[in-house]
């Protein structure tokens, strides 16, 4: 694995994932707890979520055979997923919804544990997530080294998700709303472009070889 593929790799599960953006939400969430209650909820969503991620990163491709689906259709149908994560990123329209996910899951469900539900799923380990665990899994063909390297890479971001669990009240307050819709909209720009990426290599794929 390339280090270019290896960059656009983590690019792809930090704009998916989106610690920064979950940090006003993870504070909504846990308002009232001790900052090592906080503490513990971050850990134990981002256990659960980097769970549910390899799952789907080592079983996914398996998954759709079982269910009949080729890969080249997955990347295209998976591409222009996260190609509409990426357009509610840049029209700043998917933080609402997550605010909007997170305040129907406490109010309807009465969720004790919010470090499962809905921090774990479906904020951080949800449908654009999962997407992309899985179409990055497909790059690697089976490779020992390359499914390790993903693995290796979706730990690196669920250890940031961690850290921006613990530095949320000073990262919310360093980078103000503002900022926030800076970063998600420069971010929803390089997801715009990796998203046409696997629709092209979606088709590429179909295509008879020449």
């Amino acid at each position: 694995m390339t280090a270019e593929l290896l960059f656009s790799n983590l690019v792809t599960l930090l704009v998916t994932v989106d610690p920064i953006g979950l940090a006003p939400i993870f504070l909504s969430l846990t308002a009232g707890m001790a900052p090592q209650e906080r503490r513990i909820v971050g850990l134990r969503a981002v256990v659960i979520a980097f769970g549910i991620l390899t799952f789907f990163a080592l079983g996914g491709a398996e998954l759709l055979r079982w269910l009949r689906i080729g890969l080249p259709a997955f990347r295209i149908g998976g591409g222009l997923l996260l190609f509409w994560i990426a357009f509610e990123m840049v029209f700043e329209r998917r933080t609402e919804r997550k605010e909007e996910a997170a305040d129907e899951a406490v109010r309807l469900d009465h969720v004790r544990d919010v470090a499962a539900f809905p921090l774990a799923i479906p904020l951080m380990a949800g449908p654009g997530a999962i997407t992309a665990v899985i179409l990055l899994s497909s790059r690697s063909s089976g490779r020992l080294f390359a499914d390790v390297a993903l693995l290796a890479l979706l730990g690196a971001v669920m250890a940031i998700c961690f850290l921006v669990f613990v530095a949320a009240n000073r990262i919310s307050a360093l980078i103000g709303r503002t900022g926030g819709i800076v970063l998600s909209r420069l971010l929803g720009v390089l997801l715009t472009a990796l998203a046409v990426q696997f629709v092209v290599d979606g088709i590429r794929a179909l295509l008879p070889a020449s």
